[in-house]
């Protein structure tokens, strides 16, 4: 686990806010300002299409639609095992409303997340473009690609982006500003998608009048092997160069020009042009391949510079652009050419220099009174804090990426007999989605998506659409989606090998579903025109089949002993190193459970997750008029059940912590201490290990943080009962979960606050502040401060 230590030590650097966080807590404060906060009572959503349930696909560890434990693989007639055979109904990015102008719109972007700079089309086989750069590290030069939260680069991220063809990025360095901007334009262009132009500024961060040398690196892959043409001007810039062109099925011919306005002035005296061209599958080491081409170079001829030379039929080229930190150099790619064509040079003015300047001080403008329009903005926000929440969105929206591969699903190898993997390849799928952590987590995580959304479709609904069908499109006949996607190469290289593995018998939180009941919501409350609302409208009667399925996955596989009970399954009940294990498929990782898993356990926050469920799935049936649609489950009755309050405090409440719990077989008297081992070879070594000295038993476990508001954050409490009080007080308690800064996730006053799980596994769920609870929280607060109860002006308070 020393890998996610790593990375949750990352992410949560990324995400988290911490004690001297102040831009993520003026981050979520202006997001609560502007989001509105939504009903739960008046969830909602949608029609039915009756899906067939065909019988002869049968599994193990997998859950029919129908009711009923199936078995993996289905009987010999079957031509793939049920666990990677995609649910039976049409896709919802077939629908209109995702083809023709929309699609060819989006063609575009900057969908490379994982990289500090790239742009790539949605496509599995895409002309792909990208950003490097040479830094000096302990006197040794390093590349910037792929993105790190590296402490020497101060900070990076989008300033402005608006999810479609515009954006703006800035860098910061220890001595110099990178600010890269993306534009697209389908003004005179023939190539499907159209063109787009990069500009890149470099500037000098200190306080000198030195220009120094920067070694700037552009270059260009064709993934699907197509041949690419290297320029004749490559060499020798001149005021517009060729850089390269080549032909492909999508865009037809094209090329991409370098130039800048200063070429015939100061810019020409500084800077210098080399290249190098590769032939290979793999862009994933392209910055490795390209400091081994330097380091030759350097071992010749002293200066660091690419060889100028290419491999037969290269596929990729790399441009070395090395200028001053006072320069500006436009890229522009032009699509579609043909032969008849006279007006290149304008398409391509358009694009660069003065033109281009306009065009991106034109797409600002827009930004920001969209920015503005979109959040019913005050007057009385002060800069910084518009700063801020322009950097949420665009972050937000400028992480958004495309991939595209098949992820692996774990199977037991006793039943792949012919195999000695212990996975399946599920079938080749695509997806478009926002991510999580561009340094970190730059593929698609399940429920952090629900999250995403909740801004998004405030700003796009059409891309919040798509991408829940994206992600609604990925599930299997049994209504299983897989958590976490890593797709495609790229993906892959961001994580080790053994955590890669998706299993089939856990889940996510359904947090999709508080998008669709924001929706609806937003429908009621006519946020949406016409044609939007009736997009949606479309897009909810064909989702219903795939939510009605995954309904019933997570009723049928997630479901504990006792009815209205649920656990999270995917817990490890046999683990030597995990002070308490993990719950990796509840979204909170590391925040603790019983110590002991079992099938007796009940998770709160899994029961909540299943009335928002069953209560968004009812209310879909009442809008849409359809409550007479044969469905898997009686939505209407099960939520009554899960939000019925006295089971639950029956269930969950304690009366001696005023709060609600985790139910299962617990003991508090679980440590980690040091033993020694004997290894390979009978070497002996130390490790940390777990030991329990107590005897577990049933009980309600004792850790108060985020699982012991999720009744408060879905409204389950009456207005009126002393357990709201009671609520109230504990998130106002200093000594409990309160800060300056947010609610903590797990309380001090627990005997595992701020604990290591591992020897490497730092806390991650267990005192860090997460801004998708506080907002949850914040929002029940603004609801329930609205509800006539004795302690609605407590709320306001």
């Amino acid at each position: 686990m020393g890998y996610y230590n790593d990375q949750f030590q990352a992410r949560r650097r990324s995400l988290v806010v911490g004690q001297n966080s102040k831009v993520h807590l003026l981050c979520l404060v202006f997001l609560l300002s502007f989001l509105s906060f939504t009903d739960h009572s008046h969830s909602s959503t949608l029609l039915n299409l009756l899906y067939s349930n065909n019988e002869t696909h049968m599994m193990t560890t997998g859950f029919s639609p129908s009711g009923g434990i199936k078995p993996l693989f289905g009987d010999e007639s079957q031509s793939s095992p049920r666990v990677i055979t995609p649910f039976p109904s049409p896709k919802l990015t077939d629908l209109p409303m995702f083809q023709d102008d929309h699609k060819e719109s989006l063609y575009w972007g900057t969908y490379r997340p994982q990289v500090y700079f790239g742009v790539r089309a949605r496509t599995p086989k895409s002309l792909v473009a990208g950003l490097m750069w040479l830094v000096t590290k302990d006197g040794k030069p390093v590349m910037r690609h792929f993105c790190e939260n590296s402490e020497d680069l101060k900070s990076f991220g989008w300033r402005e982006h608006n999810g479609r063809d515009f954006g703006r990025q800035e860098l910061l360095e220890q001595d110099m500003i990178l600010e890269t901007s993306f534009v697209k334009s389908k003004e005179g262009s023939h190539g499907y998608g159209g063109d787009w132009s990069i500009r890149i500024n470099v500037k000098n961060m200190l306080n000198d009048e030195e220009n120094r040398t920067v070694h700037l690196f552009f270059y260009l892959a064709d993934e699907g092997g197509n041949g690419v043409n290297l320029g004749k001007d490559v060499l020798g810039l001149k005021e517009s160069s060729v850089l390269a062109s080549g032909s492909r099925q999508d865009v037809g011919n094209w090329q991409m020009h370098l130039k800048s306005e200063l070429c015939s002035s100061l810019l020409q005296n500084h800077l210098e042009t080399h290249y190098c061209g590769f032939k290979t599958p793999d862009i994933v080491n392209l910055s490795d391949l390209v400091q081994q081409n330097l380091a030759v170079q350097e071992g010749k001829s002293g200066r660091l510079q690419l060889s100028d030379t290419s491999e037969d039929s290269s596929n990729i080229y790399v441009f070395q652009i090395s200028t001053t930190t006072q320069s500006t150099i436009d890229v522009a790619f032009v699509s579609g050419i043909r032969e008849e064509t006279s007006n290149m040079e304008k398409r391509i003015m358009s694009l660069t220099g003065s033109l281009l300047s306009s065009l991106l001080a034109d797409k600002h403008i827009a930004f920001n009174a969209k920015f503005k329009d979109c959040f019913n903005l005050s007057e009385k926000l002060d800069p910084e804090t518009l700063v801020v929440g322009k950097a949420a969105i665009g972050n937000m929206l400028g992480g958004i990426g495309y991939f595209y591969g098949q992820s692996k699903i774990h199977v037991p190898r006793s039943d792949l007999a012919k195999s000695e993997d212990d996975f399946l390849l599920y079938w080749p799928a695509e997806l478009y989605t926002a991510v999580p952590s561009r340094p970190v987590f730059p593929r698609g995580f399940l429920w952090d998506e629900g999250f995403h959304q909740l801004l998004i479709w405030r700003w796009d609904v059409h891309i919040t659409l798509e991408i829940v069908g994206n992600w609604l499109d990925l599930m299997n006949i049994d209504g299983w989606i897989p958590r976490e996607q890593i797709l495609g190469d790229e993906a892959l290289s961001k994580i080790p090998k053994q955590y890669v593995v998706q299993y089939p018998s856990n889940g996510n939180p359904p947090t999709l579903l508080l998008v669709i009941r924001d929706l609806i919501d937003g429908i009621r409350a006519e946020k949406f025109n016409e044609v939007e609302r009736d997009e949606i409208l479309s897009f909810l009667d064909r989702a219903f089949v795939r939510l009605d399925a995954w309904f019933k996955w997570f009723n049928t596989s997630q479901i504990g002993k006792e009815k209205g009970s649920y656990y999270w399954h995917g817990r490890d009940n046999i683990t030597t190193k995990q002070l308490n294990p993990q719950s990796l498929s509840s979204g909170l990782d590391d925040y603790p459970r019983a110590s002991h898993p079992n099938e007796d356990e009940r998770h709160v926050d899994l029961r909540c997750w299943m009335y928002l469920a069953a209560d968004c799935m009812n209310s879909i049936q009442e809008f849409m008029g359809k409550k007479d649609i044969l469905v898997t489950e009686d939505y209407s009755s099960i939520a009554k059940l899960l939000s019925d309050f006295t089971l639950l405090n029956q269930m969950h409440y304690d009366d001696d912590h005023g709060a609600y719990l985790d139910f299962g077989n617990h003991t508090e008297d679980v440590r980690l201490i040091w033993k020694e081992v004997t290894g390979v070879d009978d070497h002996l070594s130390r490790e940390l290990v777990r030991e329990t000295f107590g005897r577990p038993e049933l009980r309600l476990v004792p850790h108060i943080g985020y699982v012991s508001f999720f009744p408060f954050m879905f409204r389950i409490i009456p207005a009126d009962s002393p357990i709201l009080d009671k609520q109230l007080d504990l998130i106002s308690n200093r000594s409990i979960v309160w800060s300056d800064y947010g609610l903590l996730s797990l309380a001090k006053t627990s005997s595992l606050y701020m604990k290591y799980n591992t020897e490497d596994e730092a806390p991650y769920w267990r005192g860090a502040i997460w801004m998708n609870m506080n907002y949850m929280i914040l929002s029940s607060l603004h609801h329930y401060s609205k509800v006539d109860g004795p302690y609605s002006s407590k709320e306001r308070g």
